[in-house]
């Protein structure tokens, strides 16, 4: 039976009545189309529908806008959120002209990476597994207007809300600055959120195995665990959309931004990689900390790479309020076991299937299809040129001495300079199509627009501190 005929089967015995086609847009925005159901056949299903691709900035222009959403058909879910049965079908973006992937579409870009992975010959499959961690509040509201512009957040886990009344009063159970990490409730208010949150991607077929709370207030994490790359960047989209449902239904309000609280910690997507040949986990060997040759040629290509890299792995201009030196932040590119101040980690395992790397700078705005491609494209050319990433250092990487700390390489300080990296820096990226050029110079144009808005902008802060001078 086809993938197509037992799609059909499924709408059918489910009752489904809508098929929500979704897609990803260049920054990592899921977008939809919703199709009704009893209208699509397996040519539908095989061969996709036409869309309007001008509409989805970083794409197409008006005059060549027709594009194909081709579902795959490999995975869906059906949504628990939906009023009515829908079913959810990831999809890829075609060119009708020519009826190939379209090169700026960021899932066929991860494709693309895993297609390539097995052309070198180095390995066969890449495991990918994040840890998003995410913000979840009462009340946001902001404004950025001709007159003024601020914003405000509130939250009953806030700190600062420990004086403040409410209607059945005040409980003062709540974490204080870097407290949250991680007493039990009441302190933690919002363990049966999580929970349901574990428990409907449970119910959609991901895989996951905990959930807690973060260390600042209001902050807070999933447990999803490890995937092939694509299937994994699939999840992600998932996840956030969970999130974002299930919040929403508590009357609650969440995001990933990665710093939208000064006082407290940001939010990271600390990723974990692991390249396997036949079934054989590559970076296990008899180098530092139980590592291969080839998982230090890996970080060390990651590592050289890095200030491009940022341009996916922190693609925004509120990422690099996280990426501060001197906030226990990852800014410092060296590699350690168990080190956790290291921006790329060696997690603890008990075995050679445990072996993997953990970069600890991405953050969840990154686009997933992007970010953990890019990153096995830094790691495979650190492969192939063989880069070493020197010692380890396994000391504290805070407490190292000025004229020690400035020899350590950092990421980038800013989204500006990681454009500006990218810029000099992207050929890595290219090899074997797995991105293009033009797709690199479309991305680069988007978040140019969000430098320049953010830099001509003024804030708050500028008021506070030049107003009276």
């Amino acid at each position: 039976m086809s993938k197509a005929k037992d799609v059909l089967k499924l709408i059918k015995d489910e009752e489904i009545e809508w098929v929500d086609l979704r897609f990803t847009d260049p920054k990592g925005k899921w977008q939809h189309l919703t199709m009704v159901a009893g209208i699509l056949g397996e040519d539908e299903l095989e061969d996709g529908l036409m869309f309007d691709g001008s509409s989805i900035a970083g794409w197409k222009v008006i005059n060549e806008s027709d594009m194909i959403l081709k579902p795959d058909l490999s995975e869906t879910w059906i949504d628990p959120f939906s009023a009515t049965p829908m079913l959810i079908i990831n999809c890829d973006i075609v060119e009708p002209s020519t009826g190939e992937w379209y090169s700026r579409d960021p899932r066929t870009t991860a494709k693309r990476a895993e297609a390539y992975l097995q052309s070198t010959g180095i390995g066969d499959t890449v495991y990918v597994g994040p840890e998003a961690e995410f913000f979840m509040f009462d009340d946001v509201r902001f404004e950025d207007g001709y007159a003024g512009s601020g914003f405000a957040i509130d939250d009953i886990e806030l700190p600062g809300n420990t004086s403040k009344e409410y209607e059945n009063g005040n409980m003062g159970h709540r974490p204080r600055a870097k407290g949250g990490y991680f007493p039990v409730a009441p302190v933690d208010s919002a363990v049966d959120i999580r929970a349901e949150m574990v428990s409907t991607m449970l119910e959609m077929g991901l895989p996951c195995d905990k959930h807690h709370h973060e260390v600042a207030a209001a902050q807070h994490e999933l447990g999803l665990t490890f995937g092939k790359l694509v299937q994994t960047a699939d999840r992600m989209q998932i996840y956030k959309y969970v999130v974002h449902q299930v919040a929403h239904a508590y009357g609650k309000t969440a995001t990933f931004m990665p710093k939208p609280i000064k006082a407290d910690n940001g939010s990271g997507m600390h990723t974990h990689i692991s390249i396997w040949k036949d079934g054989k986990p590559m970076f296990a060997g008899n180098e530092y900390a139980g590592l291969s040759e080839m998982c230090l040629y890996f970080i060390g290509g990651v590592i050289k790479h890095a200030k491009a890299l940022n341009a996916f792995t922190n693609p925004t201009t509120n990422s690099y309020k996280r990426l501060v030196p001197g906030f226990e932040a990852p800014v410092l590119l060296a590699y350690s076991a168990r080190n956790r101040s290291a921006s790329c980690r060696i997690p603890y395992g008990t075995g050679d299937k445990a072996k993997r790397v953990e970069f600890r700078f991405p953050d969840a705005m990154a686009n997933p299809y992007l970010c953990y491609s890019a990153l096995l494209m830094a790691g495979l050319d650190g492969i192939e040129n063989k880069i070493h990433p020197g010692e380890a250092m396994d000391k504290n990487l805070y407490d190292l001495p000025p004229a020690e700390l400035a020899e350590v390489p950092t990421v980038c300080g800013s989204l500006r300079e990681a454009l500006d990296s990218l810029a000099a820096d992207y050929e890595f990226l290219i090899k074997g199509d797995v991105f293009t050029k033009d797709q690199i110079d479309a991305y680069a144009e988007l978040k140019w627009e969000e430098v320049i808005r953010t830099e001509t902008t003024p804030c708050p802060v500028e008021y506070d501190m030049y107003y009276s001078m």
